[in-house]
């Protein structure tokens, strides 16, 4: 981490930060309201994550990063464009889907762009599986969004072959969600890779 990602962690972890614990999270009580949340799983730098809660004032975003350079740098973001409605947690995301998050507490989950793992050998490792899927559902209220985005064919088609055998999250035939373009997407694009964006709703 650089200087100022540390000093992030220290002046702004008990503002914008939550620590892992295998407890359900009171989330009305983290933000002091109940209204249109959203959760992003593996934000990066958080450029974008801050960049949509800025343009959503009236909603709350909980963040789970487990590199903490990104974390702070996230951190420093939201600092400066002084926002409220942003929450953070630095750990593995399945632990923390598994464990800490309550059942029926978001509208929308948000996983962009995440690591394709793109050798066979690894493939198991792609966060995106069966069990994870009927995991992320729970944590979505009835009607709620599952938007995932990727610039990598065979983890597309990985993807829809989870999702092809699952009930449910239907998949959403309309115009996707806005969304600001991702560094990790910008590169993919820079790099001739074409974007695959797909929305799953609960039933």
């Amino acid at each position: 981490m650089t200087e100022g990602q540390k000093r992030a962690f220290d002046s702004l972890w008990q503002q914008y930060g939550v620590n892992f614990e295998a407890l359900p999270l009171d989330l009305s009580s983290i933000f002091s309201r109940d209204v249109y949340r959203t959760l992003e799983i593996g934000f990066g730098a958080g450029t974008s994550f801050v960049e949509t809660a800025k343009k959503y004032p009236n909603h709350d975003f909980l963040g789970i990063e487990v590199h903490e350079p990104g974390v702070g740098r996230c951190m420093l973001e939201a600092s400066q464009q002084d926002l409220s409605n942003i929450k953070l947690i630095c750990h593995d995301a399945v632990e923390v889907l598994r464990d800490q998050l309550p059942a029926d507490s978001f509208d929308c989950i948000n996983l962009f762009f995440p690591d394709p793992w793109h050798k066979k050998r690894h493939h198991k490792r792609r966060i995106v599986q069966a069990e994870f899927v009927t995991t992320l559902s729970s944590k979505l209220r009835s009607g709620g969004i599952f938007h995932v985005a990727t610039d990598w064919p065979n983890y597309a088609e990985h993807i829809q072959n989870v999702f092809n055998q699952q009930q449910q999250l239907r998949e959403h035939t309309g115009e996707n969600p806005w969304r600001p373009a991702t560094r990790f997407e910008n590169r993919g694009v820079k790099l001739g890779h074409n974007i695959w964006e797909k929305v799953f709703v609960k039933q």
